[in-house]
């Protein structure tokens, strides 16, 4: 499937400002779409939007289907009247820079047991029977999230193959009792799950209205900690006891010497084939809806797996093993028609990956950063793009283009101080610049490409260094936590973008007339 020509930025929504410690679907968010509009852009990319688990990263969520209620906004729920103005008073405060994940998970519980409390107690009809609505249409994969969810907590949030046996292998009276027992925190998950997806589709719409669409990202595995392993294990490559027999990663590359070890238990693809990749359909059809444009994240997994023993440390002693991506791919279209896909496909690409991509049309990826690690050939280069791709200055995987820039080699790096300077040499000479502002020359390279798309991480938009950057693969601490000022964003930024974005041909042209600057509202984000 093709794209026309378009350019957006990669924000993901907790990185937004707000009082609250963590940026949320709130007012902020709707300041942030203007802001994109103003600046004459097309797409907003945001990272998974599931609710996350160990290491609060979107890439290890509790629910491939679920929504990470930690961005709910407590101004919404009192505008909803779900919530006191007193309840956002006594909210405490939490740092504005940083995510403090531990204390927005302490604050969000006490927030979302009172908006759930007071829904109890409400007369409003209409709340009432939208969430019953919701709940009975989601039924499929929202009654499982809900009962894990509650059994998790109970649990004392040990992972779902350390419960007792008999709720690890999901026995009709271990699950009915579970129902009975704890009927109220279920439904209470439930009604936390809508409320995360009034939210959200209430933005999306907003966006949607003035052209603006949603990429989402879709992890190509799930964690084993998750309500889609507990209640379908038979889809997975697991032990009698609920583990993983052997687990996902990469081998050693650009970002670590000894490869990265996910942990994500891989599917047992024989299993999936035989059912005609049921739950596959389904969690593509539900991202579809949630999002406009998925990009299926580690797309060379559809060809094969890099297969690690469960119990290893490093994923040195992996092996690929082949995955039905032709198959999938098919099912999927057959059952739901052309889908708007876009393949992350970086790493190591091998011809079958290559056609896997091709074959269905989806468009891969270009990444700026890469491309001046060897020679003119190099495929991230921008006189080697074309149309079918999306290039991107950098990912929430890289550092920040001025990190980068600005980096030397050091423990635990894959280049050393020889390639490090003679990146930067090409880089300089390729992009005709001496480096002042190495982020715009980089923005303007990617919006200048014939690649039909082009993202940009709002960090780059803001010139910021490492400390901007948003993950370190291969590392547990210290990630996901990034957001930006509330008055980092100006209408310099949004100007400058929208001239760019206007050169290179990727402002529709009968939206140009109607795109204005509020420098009002530009001045409040």
């Amino acid at each position: 499937m093709s794209f026309s020509r378009a350019s957006g930025i990669l924000l993901h929504p907790t990185s937004l400002p707000g009082r609250f410690g963590i940026g949320d679907l709130g007012d902020e968010a709707y300041r942030f779409a203007d802001f994109l509009i103003a600046a004459g852009q097309s797409l907003w990319q945001v990272l998974p939007l599931g609710p996350t688990g160990y290491g609060d990263s979107p890439y290890a969520c509790y629910s491939a289907f679920a929504g990470n209620t930690l961005l709910i906004s407590p101004e919404k729920l009192f505008q909803e009247g779900l919530l006191a103005k007193g309840d956002l008073d006594e909210i405490p405060s939490l740092p504005t820079e940083q995510v403090d994940f531990e204390g927005v998970h302490k604050n969000k519980e006490i927030v979302l047991a009172k908006a759930f409390a007071r829904y109890h107690r409400t007369t409003e009809t209409e709340l009432r029977s939208a969430f019953e609505t919701f709940a009975e249409q989601n039924a499929s994969w929202l009654d499982d999230y809900a009962l894990f969810r509650a059994l998790k907590d109970a649990q004392g949030g040990l992972p779902w193959h350390e419960w007792e046996p008999a709720m690890v292998r999901r026995e009709a009276r271990a699950l009915a009792r579970a129902l009975a027992e704890l009927h109220d925190q279920i439904e209470a998950q439930k009604f936390y799950q809508f409320l995360f997806f009034k939210q959200w589709f209430a933005l999306k719409a907003f966006c949607n209205e003035r052209g603006l669409r949603i990429i989402g990202d879709i992890p190509i595995f799930v964690a084993q900690d998750s309500a889609d392993v507990w209640t379908n294990p038979e889809q997975f490559k697991l032990d009698e006891t609920g583990r993983p027999i052997v687990i996902a990663g990469v081998p050693p590359d650009y970002f670590s010497k000894t490869g990265q070890l996910w942990g994500n238990p891989l599917y047992d693809w024989e299993r999936m084939l035989a059912d005609g990749f049921r739950w596959w359909i389904e969690r593509v059809r539900a991202s579809l809806q949630t999002v406009d444009i998925a990009r299926i994240d580690h797309f060379r997994g559809f060809a094969a797996c890099w297969e690690i023993p469960g119990n290893d440390r490093t994923a040195e002693r992996g092996r690929w093993v082949e995955a039905p991506g032709k198959e999938l791919f098919t099912a999927i279209r057959s059952a739901l028609g052309e889908i708007p896909i876009i393949a992350e496909d970086l790493g190591v690409i091998t011809p079958e990956v290559e056609k896997l991509r091709d074959d269905f049309g989806f468009p891969g990826m270009r990444i700026l950063q890469f491309a001046f690690s060897s020679d003119v050939k190099n495929v991230d280069l921008p006189h080697n793009h074309h149309r079918n791709v999306v290039v991107y200055t950098g990912t929430h995987d890289n550092d920040t283009t001025v990190g980068w820039f600005n980096s030397v080699a050091g423990k635990g790096s894959t280049r050393d101080a020889k390639q490090v300077k003679r990146e930067r040499d090409f880089c300089l000479k390729y992009l005709n610049t001496r480096g002042e502002e190495i982020q715009w020359d980089f923005i303007r390279a990617v919006l200048s490409s014939v690649a039909d798309t082009a993202i940009v991480p709002l960090q780059d938009l803001l010139g910021l260094g490492t400390e901007g950057r948003m993950n370190l693969p291969n590392t547990t601490q210290g990630n996901w936590s990034w957001r930006f000022k509330h008055d980092g964003l100006t209408g310099d930024h949004s100007e400058r973008l929208r001239d760019l974005t206007d050169t290179y041909g990727r402002i529709r042209r009968h939206e140009i007339e109607s795109i204005k600057l509020d420098q009002d509202a530009i001045s409040l984000i």
